[in-house]
Order: C-alpha cells, then sequence, then structure tokens
C-alpha cells in the first residue's frame, strides 16, 4: 500500500494547499535603462563583464562615465568619458553674442560705406530732378 505524507493514498485529503505568502519576484532583465554606480576607477576596473558586453558605470566621486566592455574571450577593457553639465540659457545666448569682429568696422569699410551712400545719394537728387551740389 502506498502512502502520501503519512496517509494512505486513498485517504482524502483534507488538509488546505497553502501558497508561498512571498512569491519570488521577477528580476528585471533591461539593464539598459538602470545606472550602475562605482566608486572611481579601481570600482569600475573590478566590475564584472560579461564576454562579448558591454555596461556604463557611471562614477559617485566625480562626473567620469566608464565604458567597459569585455571581448568574446573575456578581455575587458575601458573608456573614460568625463562629462560636463551645461547651462542651456547661457549658450544659447552666447551663440547669439556678437563678436569683436561684427562690432567694429575697419576704416576700409567706412570708406566703403561712404562710396556707395554718396552714389545711391546722387542716383535719388538725379531721380527728384534736384542739382547736384558740389562739396
Amino acid at each position: 500500500m502506498a502512502y502520501n505524507n503519512g496517509f494512505p493514498a486513498t485517504y482524502p485529503q483534507y488538509y488546505p494547499q497553502y501558497s508561498n505568502p512571498y512569491p519570488m519576484q521577477q528580476a528585471q532583465q533591461n539593464q539598459t535603462s538602470s545606472i550602475i554606480w562605482v566608486q572611481g576607477e579601481a570600482g569600475a576596473k573590478s566590475y564584472m563583464v560579461a564576454p562579448g558586453n558591454t555596461v556604463q558605470l557611471w562614477d559617485s566621486e566625480s562626473q567620469t562615465i566608464y565604458l567597459k566592455s569585455a571581448d568574446a574571450s573575456g578581455m575587458p577593457s575601458i573608456k573614460v568619458l568625463d562629462y560636463t553639465i551645461r547651462d542651456t540659457q547661457n549658450s544659447i545666448t552666447a551663440q547669439n553674442k556678437p563678436t569683436e569682429s561684427d562690432l567694429y568696422a575697419t576704416k576700409e569699410e567706412l570708406r566703403a560705406m561712404q562710396k556707395s551712400l554718396e552714389k545711391r545719394l546722387k542716383s535719388a537728387l538725379k531721380g527728384l530732378g534736384g542739382e547736384e551740389g558740389d562739396e
């Protein structure tokens, strides 16, 4: 005769089936949305990377990002990127700011503009039927 939990197999089971009150949480497979923090270059060097993969490691001590890769054989390499935070308002203003060459004219530019204006004035006076004055 076969026994099930100390009872014969033909004996009805009147005890309830309990479920685990702490179900296993599924691990997130997508690491691209999470930031991996390391402490300095030593922390980046000690971080394990699977062969054929690349990870972004953010330094918690400085404004540095480490791109750590491992080739197919598992040989690691690291690229170090320094980043700065840019103030977008100041950069937009700096792009529209005139340069020193835009603020000042050379003597040659002023003489050329004077001649151009004199020609335009003479042609305008001729068009009005006026006389040109000797200056």
